[in-house]
């Protein structure tokens, strides 16, 4: 009845008509009878876009201007047109799903604090969370013999999507060269806190399914199981789309799904009922010609236009592929192109569906009739698409080519994925950063240290390292163990090296992490999965592991190698999406993302100065149950250190308060180019003398049990004290790398936090001041929640990364740019100066604000709240605020 109302109401009902004449109750809007023939010459990824809008039209959070803004996307795509979108769903993993269930938990109090029904606080977009993130590498190389049951969640058991089981005897024992039984244990260790938090959540929030631990990468996940490409509900049919709360949604468009990654904050507005504010984009054609070499990957393919991309420059736009080359691609290898569109900056990297697509959708088990009624309705709306009928190609902002033809083996690095290095010139690339100046291609180490050789000793045998050796080696990231062509090479590569007599060498932290279950089902029945144990590359588990840094420790005979003795620049390889200073292992300095075959071949050569066209590889020679909980509402622990009412909405009144000017502010840190959430919130191993650290032990906790940045971001208090504390960032006020800042009234060098704290406790407001790319890296909204907590009203920066700049648009945080040829250097800023920010009463979108400072100079910078939703979000103080207040009014 609801959907009807909604239909009728709708000023675009009457193209509403059957799909299936001998299904009536099953219809969908046919976007053909528009006869508006502006409709086939719009890029198809726009079509999705307008397709919802037409359909969501209520003429008030949706309207018909903005229908006809859509449509007229050639005319008003550079205009910076507002318009709203509502994807069909939304997905997170658990590194972002918990604080979001903390939030809704949290919003809940408040919304009954102000007299309102909390049972209002309840998503009503679909939701999936597939918990991915928690588990880490602890064990790896390690003969484990288990049940298969106690190492395997059955569908059944899960309640969710079934792993592929795997053959034991008949007795029910598999002798497994796996460590993922112990990894797995050690993570329902760690994460029971948050486990049982999440299991409250799937129960006390409708429309939100949990994904359990063991089942996969949230993307893979995504991509093989809970992709619909078209909706069927309540007996309408629409196209398929979602936000996420990764970056790497974007992998979902290699399936012609369109979707990107949105900050956590964003996300939990979607899963409430309103709609995304965004402005509409510009579509980069990226027509792609030619056949690649039989030896080249997607891998070597995904890294070649991610540099390319970077070198275009498609920041808040869309890409769309065309062209007769990408027809000959499959859908893992169009989902490897679209995984790392966050490293070439792009919003999204779409793939239109077309026969390749309902062929992937056979394979992964998709029913038959949803198969009919996918691809018919499809065509029916003018979605799919025949790559090489030139006569479908859509009108675009602009085209640029690839010759695929001219990709060549490659990885990126050593500190970033746009920066591509060829195989052939690996070593005099990595030898030429090693003495270049600190920076994305430099380490700054001095000439006579660059042939620094330190010994040590590993299970009785002594080694030696160099710069350049090897001590990761990782098959991991939904980037590419999703892609059975290169896990098969890798395999095929580990079987050679076997039967060479070839190996890795015992202190090099080797380790296999699939996306999927299925990964290891047809690596075993292929009969490679033997050859990838023996060196080393056993399945330790199944999740993001080593790409996003949860990598474990590596042994301490070579971490003192690395620090203590020689100070060597060491390199972990992996077949990952980012590879950003200090996120891949606190002791790599140098990070290279590369195909799995040749994360194998880096990891038997021991060093990536190699030469492989000169010089030789080598020389021969459980089910756990967890408890009922009460659903009406959250009980804090106030003993958990993993589970914490937020401080976000203390002091929340049910009148809006006008916005005041920032006076007297100080800067917290003053901070260079690429600054990633990495940087601002890390999420990896919390350091020993942290803040975080103290916190914890003065709660009782040791050591083993501080476990990641990442798993306790359902705590605020540790959170706020995580916020900054990446080893790797660079503070201007310090001169060298490390989590500290001066603190300016005393002098005094300290932690980051610290320095907050005493700022707050003098109410003194902060500022941050930045380069370009501000935010750059994952879609991490504690890279917002943590500055405000530290009491950061404003960021001035060149430039931003797009989700991150939201995610302070989210938290109430001003983010500021310097307007066109300045820069903090420009302006003569140090960073020591006060500022007063001046806010008008009268707010618009991109208006330039005066900057008053201390020595009385004054200038503009230009306020990034790019919309007027965005705007409304600020006078709120945030966005959550505003869906509080939203609630309390209905």
């Amino acid at each position: 009845g609801e959907r009807r109302t909604a239909v009728m109401t709708n000023p675009y009902a009457g193209i509403v008509e059957p799909l299936d004449p001998e299904r009536p109750d099953h219809k969908f809007y046919n976007l053909s009878m528009l006869k508006d023939d502006r409709y086939g010459r719009l890029p198809f990824s726009v079509r999705v876009l307008l397709e919802a809008a037409l359909r969501n039209c209520d003429e008030f959070l949706v309207k018909k201007s903005d229908v006809e803004n859509i449509l007229n996307w050639k005319e008003t795509q550079k205009k910076s047109v507002e318009v709203p979108f509502r994807p069909a769903r939304v997905i997170l993993q658990d590194f972002t799903g918990v604080p979001a269930v903390v939030d809704f938990a949290a919003m809940r109090d408040a919304v009954k604090k102000l007299g309102g029904d909390p049972e209002k606080i309840n998503p009503v977009c679909p939701a999936d969370l597939v918990i991915d993130h928690s588990i880490q590498v602890d064990f790896n190389r390690k003969q484990v013999t288990a049940h298969v049951h106690n190492e395997i969640l059955s569908w059944k058991e899960c309640g969710c999507w079934p792993l592929v089981e795997i053959q034991g005897h008949r007795d029910g024992l598999h002798m497994l060269k796996y460590s993922s039984v112990k990894n797995q244990d050690l993570e329902f260790e760690r994460n029971r806190e948050r486990f049982e938090f999440l299991k409250w959540g799937s129960q006390a929030f409708k429309k939100m399914r949990i994904i359990p631990p063991g089942s996969g990468i949230v993307h893979q996940v995504n991509l093989e199981y809970l992709a619909r490409v078209v909706f069927e509900q309540d007996g309408l049919y629409y196209p398929d789309s979602l936000v996420g709360t990764d970056s790497h949604t974007t992998m979902i468009d290699g399936l012609g799904v369109l979707g990107w990654g949105v900050g956590g904050i964003e996300a939990e507005a979607v899963m409430l009922g309103q709609p995304i504010s965004m402005v509409l984009p510009e579509v980069i054609g990226y027509r792609m010609v030619g056949i690649p070499d039989k030896l080249i990957t997607s891998t070597d393919i995904v890294l070649t236009v991610t540099k390319h991309l970077r070198q275009v420059g498609v920041v808040g736009k869309f890409v769309e592929f065309f062209g007769e080359g990408v027809a000959q691609l499959s859908i893992a290898d169009r989902a490897t192109i679209a995984n790392m569109c966050p490293e070439y900056g792009a919003t999204a990297a779409f793939f239109p569906v077309d026969n390749v697509s309902i062929k992937y959708l056979e394979q992964t088990g998709r029913d038959a009739d949803k198969l009919e009624y996918i691809e018919k309705y499809l065509k029916k709306v003018g979605m799919f698409r025949d790559y090489r009928d030139k006569s479908q190609d859509p009108d675009f902002t602009e085209v640029v080519e690839m010759d695929l033809t001219t990709v060549v083996p490659c990885c990126s690095g050593p500190k970033r994925p746009q920066d591509k290095v060829a195989v052939t010139d690996m070593k005099k690339d990595f030898e030429a950063c090693l003495g270049a100046k600190q920076g994305f291609k430099g380490f700054g180490v001095a000439p006579e240290k660059h042939s620094n050789c330190v010994n040590f000793a590993y299970n009785g045998t002594e080694f030696s390292l160099t710069h350049g050796s090897v001590v990761i080696a990782a098959i991991t990231s939904c980037t590419n163990t999703s892609n059975p062509s290169v896990m098969l090479g890798a395999g095929l590569l580990a079987k050679k090296a076997v039967e060479a007599g070839l190996s890795v060498k015992p202190y090099i932290k080797t380790s296999l992490s699939p996306g999927s279950g299925v990964v290891t089902y047809y690596l075993k029945e292929s009969g490679v999965m033997f050859y990838l144990a023996q060196l080393g590359f056993e399945v330790v588990g199944y999740g993001c592991m080593t790409c996003i840094g949860n990598s474990g420790p590596l042994p301490e005979p070579v971490v003192e190698a690395i620090t203590k003795v020689g100070d060597l620049v060491v390199t972990g390889v992996l077949s990952g999406n980012r590879n950003f200073e200090g996120r891949v292992h606190p002791n790599t300095r140098a990070n290279y993302l590369a195909s799995p075959p040749l994360v194998i071949a880096y990891a038997i050569a021991g060093t990536v100065c190699i030469d492989f066209e000169k010089e030789p590889l080598a020389v021969n020679a459980s089910d756990i149950e967890l408890p009922e909980i009460c659903l009406c509402s959250i009980i804090w622990d106030p003993n958990s250190t993993y589970i914490k009412s937020p401080p976000f909405f203390d002091g929340l009144t049910r009148e809006l308060l006008p916005p005041r000017s920032i006076m007297n502010a100080h800067v917290l840190l003053n901070l260079g180019d690429s600054v990633t959430t990495d940087h601002i919130s890390p999420a990896g191993n919390i350091a020993r003398n942290s803040s975080a650290a103290r916190y914890l032990s003065k709660r009782g906790l040791s050591p083993r049990d501080f476990n990641s940045y990442g798993s306790r971001r359902g705590n605020d208090a540790v959170m706020a004290r995580g916020t900054f504390a990446n080893i790797r960032l660079f503070n201007k006020f310090v001169g060298k790398q490390g989590p500290q800042t001066l603190h300016l009234p005393s002098g005094e060098m300290m932690d980051v936090f610290d320095a907050a704290e005493k700022y707050q406790q003098d109410g003194v407001p902060l500022l941050v001041l930045a380069g370009k790319e501000y935010g750059s890296g994952s879609s991490r909204d504690w890279a917002a929640k943590g500055p405000f907590l530290l009491g950061i009203k404003a960021v001035l920066a060149e430039s931003y990364e797009r989700i991150h700049r939201s995610n302070l648009v989210g938290m109430g945080i001003i983010p500021l740019e310097y307007l066109p040829g300045e820069t903090a250097e420009t302006l003569g800023l140090t960073g020591r100066e006060r500022f007063n920010i001046i806010i008008p009463e009268l707010l618009v979108p991109r208006m330039k604000v005066t900057i008053q400072l201390d020595t009385e100079k004054t200038f503009q910078a230009c306020m990034r709240f790019d919309t007027d939703v965005e705007l409304t979000y600020f006078r709120h103080g945030g966005i959550l605020n505003y869906m509080i207040r939203k609630m309390i009014q209905q």
